[in-house]
């Protein structure tokens, strides 16, 4: 026997993790792990393959790190390597270092929706900055 991880809970429990209080629906945990993969769920094995971070590298090494749009320095996970002609539109230009652009995240965004006004814009609020407090 032991306690419930649930924070500051005090049933005892035989195995698992959460008491029955506690435990997610098995409908809850479906929907969690639905949104998880949300960006790139079609291409997630082409962007984890080793060709494309020698491609991404070779993109941000051309750029010396600069924003193509705004040329604001980038690094690490802000610096976004953006398809020109999308890969759902031609796979066979996904590692053509002429269709790739480093842009920053706000540039990024800007660059996703350009063509898309009347539709959904994709990235909506994911990179914008926190509003100001005063």
């Amino acid at each position: 026997m032991k306690y419930c991880d649930f924070n500051g809970c005090r049933n005892k429990i035989s195995r698992g993790t959460y008491c029955e209080d506690h435990k997610r629906s098995r409908k809850s945990i479906k929907k969690k792990q639905k949104k998880k993969h949300i960006y790139h769920h079609d291409n997630k094995q082409f962007y984890n393959s080793k060709a494309w971070r020698d491609t991404r590298s070779f993109v941000y090494e051309r750029e010396r790190g600069c924003c193509q749009r705004c040329g604001r320095f980038v690094h690490g996970r802000r610096a976004h390597v953006h398809h020109i002609i999308e890969i759902k539109k031609d796979p066979t230009l996904r590692l053509d270092e002429n269709n790739l652009m480093l842009l920053c995240p706000q540039c990024h965004i800007i660059e996703e929706n350009k063509d898309k006004e009347k539709v959904q814009p994709v990235f909506p609020k994911y990179f914008q900055a926190p509003p100001a407090k005063f």
